[in-house]
This record gives structure tokens, C-alpha cells and sequence, in this order.
């Protein structure tokens, strides 16, 4: 993918992270996190065998570039991402923690999935066919699978450490974050996926959903972890988009819809992965990258 080395766990290199995430492995400095994406991957909660080499270095490249996209008036939890000014130990292993690790601020999280849909795809779809209805958000009658909605609406999810996220309506998710933060989280989702998705389509590129999160830092709403990657998001080609059927995605769909049609119990361990799946999920996360951030892409020598 790139000529990031392929990093499956940090313990690898004798770093002992104080929270592994699915993809993400965390390191508290006290005020501030380093946070290092791995080249694993998952689908149904379930963490893959083999991983996609280069992926987390793309996953927060991508995040970086969004960053800039945004500009100053996006408040994220961003010091530095660069490896050669960490602290020791991290120090001693940058040409392997390069390019896909972050030094953040520490922030307190809000317990929400500050989700984001454009078009009707995934659980929403299901939601949708079953209620007509996602999230309390009643929908009219005879949409297509994918779908443009008549307008964007929030979708808030629970946030679960372990398991399945779960679809919640607006006042379950007031009683998780309070009234205020609610407002103040779904005025700035609305705000960037509106924005991320000017800028996509103005590249050939649909963003038909999306999920962010927020903590408070300093008491300031703040943008944390991931942003608008092939993880958080559903990318499809505009060229190729066509209502009513499952979209040929660029993102971890890919992964998804060929596991949905193998038969797996979608519980550990996983079906052994092909390098030509593994190499189609790792292309179409390039593919993105390049629609979006040419200049960029070439500077970190994607292919």
C-alpha cells in the first residue's frame, strides 16, 4: 500500500499500550494519548487473522488530511504526528511508528456515536424496512436500498467498548450526554459531514455516511480520534452510484460483504482471508485516497 511497514500490535516492539482497541493501541502520558493505528482489521466485532499491511498508516493520514481540509475552524485533539518527536520509548521505534501514529490531548469522551447519513444504507436500511423510521427520525414511505434522504439526519449510536454499537433515538442519547452537549454534537456532525460532502462529491466521491466523536477538552466540544476514514465512513463512486442495490463500496464494505456471504457465525475466529480479498480492501482505501487527496497520495507514495 505504501511504504509504511506493516505493524500488527505494538507489543511487537515492546511497547505495552494501556488500552487495545480493535484497530487502535493507546498509551496515556497523563495529559496527553499516543495513539498508534495497527494494519489490523475487523468486521462484526470480530478481529481478522490476517492483517492489510499499511492500513493504519492510511487511516490517519486520511484523518490528517481531513484535519486540513477543515482548517482552524475545526477544534480536534491533535498535537503532532510525528513519530521522531515522541517521547522514549516511542522515539527508539519511529521508522516503524511513522506515519500512523498521533499525539493527542486528553479528553473526556462522550458516550455517543455522533453519526451522520446522507443516504439509507446498512443498519439504518434495516431500521428503515422494519419501522420506517431510523433513530426516531420517520422517513417517507418507498425508499430504495441507498437511497439519497431528502436531507441529512443525525443518528446517534451508543459507544461500546466491547459488542455491537446500537441505534438510539435523540432523547435516549440526551440522557447518556446531557441536552446541551446533544445540541452542541449534532450541530457540529451535521456541519462537517455537509462539508466533507461538498468536497468528496466535487471529486467523484459520495460520502453517504459517516460517525464522529467528541470529548470535552479545556470545556470545548473537540473532535476526537478517527475522521471521514474508509473505517468511519461509506465511500462510493458517483460515476457508479445507482439506487436500489448494494453500492460497489471503497471502504471496509468490501471486507463485510464477503463475509456475509460465507458461512461464518460472524463470532471468533474468523474465516482465513485470500491476499487478493486483503489486496482489494487495501485498494479501495487507496482508490479514496487518491480521488481526495492527490497531491498528498503521491507525497506518500500510495499505490
Amino acid at each position: 500500500m505504501a511504504r509504511f511497514p506493516t505493524l500488527v500490535r505494538c507489543q511487537d516492539l515492546g511497547l505495552e499500550p494501556d488500552f487495545c482497541g480493535k484497530v487502535r493501541e493507546i498509551f496515556d502520558l497523563g495529559s496527553e494519548l499516543v495513539l498508534v493505528a495497527t494494519d489490523r482489521i475487523s468486521a462484526f466485532d470480530v478481529i481478522m487473522d490476517q492483517p492489510v499491511p499499511g492500513r493504519g498508516a492510511l487511516l490517519t493520514q486520511m484523518t490528517l488530511a481531513w484535519y486540513e481540509v477543515f482548517g482552524r475552524g475545526l477544534c480536534h485533539h491533535l498535537v503532532h504526528a510525528d513519530a521522531a518527536s515522541l517521547p522514549d520509548p516511542f522515539r527508539a521505534h519511529a521508522d516503524r511508528l511513522e506515519g500512523r501514529v498521533m499525539l493527542v490531548r486528553k479528553a473526556e469522551r462522550y458516550d455517543i456515536e455522533a453519526v451522520v447519513r446522507g443516504y439509507i444504507a446498512g443498519s439504518g436500511y434495516q431500521d428503515y424496512l422494519a419501522s420506517g423510521e431510523i433513530c426516531g427520525h420517520r422517513l417517507p414511505e418507498g425508499l430504495k436500498r441507498c437511497q439519497e434522504l431528502p436531507q441529512p439526519i443525525f443518528t446517534p449510536a451508543t459507544k461500546a467498548d466491547e459488542g455491537h454499537d446500537e441505534n438510539i433515538d435523540a432523547s435516549r442519547a440526551k440522557s447518556i450526554v446531557g441536552e446541551a452537549a446533544f445540541s452542541a454534537i449534532e450541530a457540529e456532525s451535521m456541519r462537517l459531514y455537509s462539508e466533507a460532502r461538498a468536497y468528496a462529491l466535487e471529486r467523484g466521491i459520495i460520502i453517504a455516511d459517516t460517525k464522529f466523536e467528541f470529548g470535552l477538552i479545556d470545556g470545548e466540544l473537540t473532535l476526537i480520534d478517527e475522521i471521514l476514514t474508509p473505517d468511519s465512513s461509506r465511500y462510493w463512486e458517483k460515476d457508479k452510484y445507482e439506487v436500489g442495490r448494494e453500492q460497489d463500496s471503497l471502504d471496509k464494505q468490501i471486507l463485510r460483504n464477503h463475509l456475509l456471504s460465507l458461512d461464518w457465525d460472524h463470532r471468533p475466529p474468523p474465516p482465513h482471508l485470500d491476499e487478493d480479498l486483503l489486496q482489494s480492501v487495501a485498494d479501495g482505501y487507496v482508490a479514496i485516497f487518491h480521488r481526495l487527496f492527490p497531491e498528498r497520495a503521491e507525497e506518500l507514495g500510495l499505490r
